[in-house]
């Protein structure tokens, strides 16, 4: 058989690469994103309760009903917009179901989409799966803030989608109240959609507030935010997230979801939906891992990496340049082994392999393993 791949240049990734090898190696898991702990036991004891009420057959396409509105609801109250939970929100199986469906919404042969770098992987398959040119725009090297004045030399009359993502993965940038206006001056008058990955949004640090494009009345015109009930409940594997769009992309949106996986595991639909009901249960989200995120810094202070605070998200990148030039990926690779520590290697998330020699760990994780990651880290120097 001679089959042409359509992702020539795509391998396995390297969260999955470096979270086998974590395994591997007895190593602490500080590199995929995902929590190193379990859910609320009141939402598991939901999801009990629905099963055995029998919700356990097909939900419809676009999501229960209740979560939907409930998750209207708790938009109006983050962002001051209630969307039509009947017209605009969709419940879908995890974020990168989400993210690839609204690419899939826009993105046609030729088209040129926008992907701001370092950038989470997913990103640029969907638009080359739909015949698009990912156009890639490297975020300022010293904060990691949105470069405009790139960004607007990139756009061009082939310029369909603008993929943005805040609070960021890897570096946790969270987006000002400047940004969202920049975006909109750029856009307007301009056939262009936006696809922001929000994923994180109640992840943010030092009093910061998340600015949901759901909460800019322009932009929310023309954009898909894409959402995840993984990330916020400490959930992953239950692979449950949401797209909120206006109307007439959510009809387009939808064509496309029913054919991906059309409806989403039904009594945890049934189990958030409840659980939404209690806002606490994602108010207290920033104070939590605000803790997490202090106490592993107070643990890399003492190591020899360099580090800019993160603002939000559950990682914290660090730099190693200072201290020696040996490539990311094989110090990734020798922490592992050696000091049994798991982190990502940044160059992972640009699409040339740029390699500034930083690497990224994820913090939600339990603090007995956080501290005592802080305890293997101050021997870097023995491996470099």
């Amino acid at each position: 058989m001679n089959i042409r791949s359509k992702l020539p240049n795509t391998g396995t990734t390297i969260f999955t690469i470096m979270s086998q090898m974590a395994k591997d190696q007895g190593a602490i898991n500080l590199s995929q994103g995902f929590p190193g702990f379990d859910a609320d036991s009141v939402l598991l004891d939901l999801v009990a309760k629905y099963i055995k009420l029998g919700h356990n057959q097909y939900a419809p396409m676009s999501g229960i009903e209740s979560l939907r509105k409930n998750l209207a609801i708790k938009t109006e109250k983050c962002y001051g917009f209630l969307p039509d939970y009947q017209e605009e929100v969709t419940i879908v199986s995890g974020a990168t179901e989400a993210l690839f469906a609204a690419i899939s919404t826009v993105i046609r042969p030729g088209d040129e989409a926008l992907i701001l770098e370092p950038a989470y992987d997913s990103y640029e398959p969907a638009i080359i799966l739909n015949g698009g040119i990912p156009i890639h725009i490297s975020l300022n090297e010293a904060d990691f803030s949105v470069n405009w004045d790139r960004i607007k030399s990139a756009v061009s009359f082939k310029t369909k989608l603008i993929v943005v993502n805040s609070p960021h993965n890897p570096t946790g940038y969270v987006w000002t109240a400047e940004d969202l206006k920049i975006l909109a001056d750029l856009i307007r008058d301009r056939n262009i959609f936006v696809v922001s990955d929000e994923v994180y949004e109640h992840i943010t640090f030092d009093g910061r507030a998340h600015l949901s494009l759901l909460g800019n009345e322009e932009l929310r015109k023309k954009t898909f935010v894409c959402g995840s009930f993984g990330k916020t409940f400490h959930v992953t594997g239950w692979k449950v997230g949401y797209c909120i769009a206006p109307k007439e992309l959510t009809k387009e949106f939808r064509k496309i979801h029913q054919f991906l996986t059309f409806s989403t595991v039904t009594p945890i639909q049934f189990a958030l939906a409840e659980y939404l009901e209690n806002p606490d249960h994602y108010q207290s989200i920033q104070e939590f891992y605000e803790k997490k995120r202090n106490l592993f810094l107070e643990g890399l202070k003492q190591t020899k990496l360099k580090f800019s605070t993160t603002q939000g998200s559950f990682f914290q990148m660090a730099s190693y340049g200072h201290l020696s030039k040996i490539s990311d990926q094989k110090l990734a690779e020798l922490m592992c082994k050696k000091l049994k520590v798991a982190c990502i290697p940044v160059s992972s998330f640009y699409h040339n392999g740029t390699d500034n020699q930083f690497i990224r760990f994820c913090f939600a994780k339990e603090e007995r393993e956080l501290e005592e990651a802080m305890n293997r880290l101050l021997r870097l120097e023995e491996i470099l």
